[in-house]
Order: C-alpha cells, then sequence, then structure tokens
C-alpha cells in the first residue's frame, strides 16, 4: 500500500464523487479509478459502492478512512519535520579554533556575518588543530580556523593571511623596548612555549625564527596547553615568550607587556579549513566574509603593565 493510493482513496471518500475528487487530485479521473481498484484488489474488499449517480463508503471503506487520514497527518508532519531540520542544518554555522591564534579577522566576521544573516546560528568550539581539522572531515565542523602548516591534504583551505610573533617580556624587562626589538638583540635565555602538540605550526614557528635570529635559547613548556598559563610563567619570571599578535586583543596579565619583533616578517600563516566543494550556504557566507574582513593581521601590542 502506498501514501498515494491512501491520498486517492481519502480524495475521494470525502467527495464521493470520483470527478470531483480527481479534479482536487489535479490528476485525470480514469488515473483515481485505477488506483483506487488496486488498493480494493491489494486489501482484499470492496471500498465503495459505486451507481451511475452515486458512490458510497462501504463498512470496510469507513473503517480505512479513519486510519488513512492519520496516515497521511503523520506522513505529513514527516516530511514538515525533514523540511525544518534541513533548513536548520543550512542556516547553523559551526566553526571551530584554536584560541590561541585566532586572528582578529575571524571575530570581525563573525559580527558581521550575525548582523547580515540574523537567521544564521553560530555555534563555536574550540580544539587543537589536529582535532578541528578531524572534526571538519568527519563533518561534525563546518570550518576550522588553523595554523598552516597543517595535514589539510583533501580538504578546502581558505587562507587569512599572515600574523608576526611579538615578544611577552615581564614589565619591568621591557622598559627600554617600546619600539621594538630584535629577536638576536633579546637573546634570550629561556623561552616559555606551548608544547608542540597544542599547535605544531605555533611551536615549529618560534623555533624557525630563533634559528634565523642565530639564538639558541631553551625551550620550556607551560605548565597548561594554554596561552594563560605562558603569560603567568612568563610574569613569574620564568622566561620570555615568542606568541601571535592576535594574543594582545584577548589577554591580559599583570606585569607582562608585548613587545614588537623588529626585522621579522609575519611568521605564522592562518586559514580557514572546510570540505570541499561546499555547498553549505552559511559556510560560504562565511568563507566570503572572512576572506573580506582582512587577511593582514596588525600587532595589537601594549596587554598589561
Amino acid at each position: 500500500m502506498e501514501l498515494r493510493h491512501l491520498r486517492y482513496f481519502v480524495a475521494v471518500a470525502e467527495e464521493l464523487h470520483f470527478r470531483r475528487a480527481a479534479e482536487r487530485l489535479y490528476v485525470a479521473q480514469p488515473a483515481v479509478s485505477e488506483q483506487i481498484r488496486k488498493l480494493e484488489a491489494e486489501l482484499g474488499v470492496r471500498l465503495f459502492d459505486r451507481t451511475h449517480r452515486s458512490v458510497f463508503l462501504t463498512e470496510p471503506g469507513k473503517a480505512l478512512l479513519t486510519d488513512a487520514r492519520r496516515v497521511l497527518q503523520l506522513a505529513d508532519a514527516a516530511q514538515h519535520a525533514a523540511r525544518n531540520a534541513s533548513e536548520r542544518s543550512r542556516s547553523r554555522l559551526r566553526v571551530g579554533y584554536v584560541p590561541d591564534v585566532l586572528p582578529a579577522s575571524v571575530p570581525r566576521a563573525l559580527q558581521h556575518l550575525a548582523a547580515a544573516a540574523s537567521a544564521v546560528e553560530i555555534s563555536l568550539e574550540t580544539g587543537t588543530p589536529l582535532g578541528l581539522i578531524a572534526a571538519v572531515r568527519e563533518g561534525t565542523l563546518d570550518a576550522a580556523v588553523v595554523s598552516l602548516p597543517a595535514p589539510t591534504k583533501g580538504l578546502s583551505v581558505t587562507s587569512l593571511g599572515s600574523q608576526p610573533l611579538v615578544a611577552a617580556l615581564p614589565a619591568a624587562a621591557a622598559r627600554g623596548f617600546e619600539d621594538g626589538v630584535s629577536l638576536e638583540h633579546l637573546d634570550p635565555d629561556r623561552l616559555i612555549v606551548l608544547p608542540r602538540a597544542a599547535n605544531p605550526a605555533l611551536h615549529d614557528a618560534v623555533v624557525s625564527l630563533c634559528r634565523s635570529a642565530g639564538v639558541a635559547p631553551a625551550l620550556a613548556d607551560a605548565a597548561e596547553p594554554r596561552v594563560e598559563a605562558v603569560l603567568l610563567a612568563v610574569a613569574a619570571g620564568g622566561g620570555v615568550a615568542l606568541l601571535p599578535a592576535a594574543v594582545g586583543e584577548r589577554y591580559a596579565v599583570p606585569g607582562v607587556r608585548l613587545v614588537e619583533l623588529t626585522d621579522m616578517e609575519p611568521a605564522l600563516e592562518s586559514a580557514v579549513v572546510t570540505r570541499p566543494n561546499v555547498d553549505h550556504l552559511s559556510t560560504q557566507a562565511f568563507l566570503r566574509v572572512v576572506s573580506r574582513t582582512g587577511k593582514s593581521i596588525p600587532a595589537t601590542l601594549p596587554l598589561a603593565a
């Protein structure tokens, strides 16, 4: 028994007229008669008594009508629920990011998107680069903002440009460096770093800058894989740190200042990673907005005194 059979049956049962039922269904009358005959043959009962002038429901027909209406109502409700779920899915945007290196352009892009498309439901999730990229591959995230290089083979990568690294120094040690300092001149003995597993691209960028400057400080992992732990270690005199310039917009620890590194090119590239050939409207909108918002992330320096 098909839903079409039930729809044809209910139309005839309510109209008690095959021509009017056909007009209601926007089909030819013979098609209605044929589907009713098939339904009766499948059930093995007569559903209608027909004369040249009248159509009447039989007792089996009356019994079927109540349940047929209920089945059609449930089918319509299921279709409506499925369409609504599809629409919600297309208007939902799930973005993952690594807090320690998030470019300033991303919060601005999300703000613009929320203002321009209020129907878009934005949810945010933090994680490690590898975990976020895996979530994009699995489809549990629509997009992830990560640092490059990263294992993005098979995914679509939208570059957000690069940001420089800056030196996080104890406030007293930062005096005299208001205009910036070269890493070679700073020549730290000890660098507080995030564990490499927390963000391999950042860790490798720090090591590369030190090698380029000809300095070889001892690297000490922060007590926790969070920027706050790095800054607290700096404030406590445990050493200095090299961090993304965007850190200055989101973190403040008394006794720590960020100092620009001179003679250094932007060192840390950020990108949005999505599945290839994405047709998700909210993701497409996010990519357009974040690409326009700005690819060059300036250093925002004093952190706290």
